[in-house]
């Protein structure tokens, strides 16, 4: 009888295979980092071959280490980093073109060309995103306009879509031998072509797009078997798809209206659920799709996203050497007090939620001869907090709802500095799960209840459990004076370039 659920989680910078048991405590789990290819400034790619390599070393690695049989696993499921793009052949497998990545801003022409006719929101109405280089639509045209015989044979079909969920679970079924094309609600959400009420394709915005229908995936729930794997993990059934950030408020049980979480990682995202009807924001957040199990009603969330803050640590670390690995950013913050009058705002993909402007680039404010590389250090830490609060105080406005603590998770909240600084800058309480890795957990949950481990959603809630609480400590009037610097510093990276 099977006792586990499993999950692929294919992140920006890493691929994870997670084994979970039924009270959603990990069993076994490998992780393998891909490369990061930049072409230009402002272009992020990777291989998508590799991250189809790096999936099956990790599996293979799980499933050698001998604490996983096979056969105990119920299901698996797939979590991935949402918007990245690409298109395959379908007979072949080949990729026409590297994976186009989520913090890609080659589509800015693109953008401000669609932009010109009903403006940023032209179609936020309908999909509930506003028109930026983040979304999957824009990046799809790209490539059919720019790689040379794709268009037509997209429109046979013989090229097709997907973002990395799609990629991953064709080639786990089969790939190029009866792979499935499918996709979730959640990840099709973020296409900008998805329909918000229909959760369908939108006929009007592929056509404004030049997207043809047939290279399109199959929309299914979040929690459904989609078809059985293939390889190592051969005759498991393929039941789960969640976008990374879905999959982490799924993982979080945010499963009641006004629930949220915040996840840190590459970038950082909250998200809010808010039931079984679309919020539009008018706060510069996104309505996104949270999670539909199974012929459940879906359900929808308002989500804040921020392009770059565990980023901004690899960046010191890969770009400057200022550290050699990336927990040490933490240590090196804590041999000083404060910021030394410094703010960072790492725009390098611009600015997302909730100003939406892809013409931004990164700054350093506020340099005197007296900061150091524990300021430089501290503020990047301190960069990741003002973006959040940034988020959480539109998340506030659009909901009506004030959150009395945060739930977390993801690879930054291990660092105590950076969480005690976001209690701080929040005024709320910050939580951190037993299991902080909830996208994965997310996944396993989704795959499980497709498959009878678990008999409905409201049974994972006792799985949840708190590991570590930071609780405010910081005097309002200094809260104030830092926030009002980090608003006039976000300012300072405005229309930087010209496209």
């Amino acid at each position: 009888m099977a006792r586990y659920a499993a999950a692929v989680d294919q992140g920006t910078t890493s691929t994870r295979f997670m084994v979970f048991d039924q009270k959603g405590q990990v069993v076994a789990v490998q992780q393998k980092e891909h490369e990061q290819i930049y072409p230009k400034p402002g272009w992020v790619e990777h291989n998508p071959m590799e991250i189809w390599e790096r999936t099956q070393e990790v599996i293979k690695g799980v499933l050698s280490g001998g604490k996983v049989d096979p056969k105990d696993l119920s299901g698996v499921g797939v979590t991935n980093q949402r918007e990245t793009t690409l298109v395959w052949n379908r007979k072949t497998g080949k990729p026409v073109y590297n994976a186009i990545v989520w913090q890609d801003t080659r589509t800015d022409t693109i953008c401000n060309d669609l932009a010109r006719d009903g403006g940023q929101d032209r179609f936020r109405a309908k999909v509930g995103l506003p028109l930026a280089t983040y979304f999957s639509g824009p990046k799809i045209k790209w490539i059919l306009d720019n790689v040379q015989g794709v268009r037509a044979d997209a429109e046979k079909g013989e090229a097709i879509f997907g973002n990395i969920d799609t990629w991953v679970i064709w080639w786990l079924t089969g790939g190029p031998n009866g792979g499935v094309h499918v996709t979730d609600v959640s990840n099709a959400s973020r296409t900008m072509l998805m329909n918000l009420e229909t959760l369908d394709w939108d006929p009007e915005i592929m056509k404004v797009m030049g997207v043809p229908r047939a290279m399109l995936p199959q929309i299914r729930a979040s929690s459904q078997v989609y078809g059985e794997a293939t390889g190592a993990l051969k005759g498991i059934p393929v039941a789960g798809d969640l976008g990374d950030q879905q999959a982490a408020l799924f993982g979080q049980t945010c499963f009641g209206v006004g629930e949220a979480k915040n996840t840190y990682g590459t970038g950082n995202f909250m998200l809010l659920n808010t039931g079984t009807k679309p919020v539009q924001s008018r706060a510069g957040l996104l309505t996104t799709l949270g999670y539909k199990i199974g012929n459940d009603r879906p359900v929808y969330a308002l989500e804040g996203s921020i392009a770059i803050t565990g980023a901004l640590v690899q960046w010191l670390r890969d770009n400057l050497g200022l550290i050699k690995t990336s927990p040490e950013v933490e240590k090196l913050a804590a041999t000083v007090e404060d910021n030394g009058g410094i703010y960072i705002v790492p725009a390098f993909s611009g600015l997302f939620a909730p100003y939406w402007k892809s013409n931004a680039r990164g700054v350093i404010v506020g340099l005197t001869r007296y900061v150091n590389k524990g300021h430089i250090a501290r503020a990047s830490l301190e960069a990741t907090a003002y973006q959040t609060r940034e988020v959480l105080d539109a998340m506030n406005k659009d909901s009506g709802v004030q959150l009395t603590s945060l739930k977390v998770d993801g690879g930054m909240v291990q660092n105590d500095l950076l969480m005690q600084f976001q209690a701080d800058i929040l005024n709320v309480p910050v939580i951190r799960p037993t299991v902080a890795e909830t996208t994965s957990l997310g996944a396993a949950y989704a795959a499980g209840l497709a498959t009878g481990l678990w008999s409905k959603v409201e049974d994972l809630r006792a799985n949840w459990g708190k590991d570590k609480e930071w609780d405010p400590k910081m005097q309002a009037s200094r809260r104030d004076a830092l926030y009002k610097g980090w608003l006039k510093a976000v300012t300072r990276t405005f229309d930087w370039t010209d496209s």
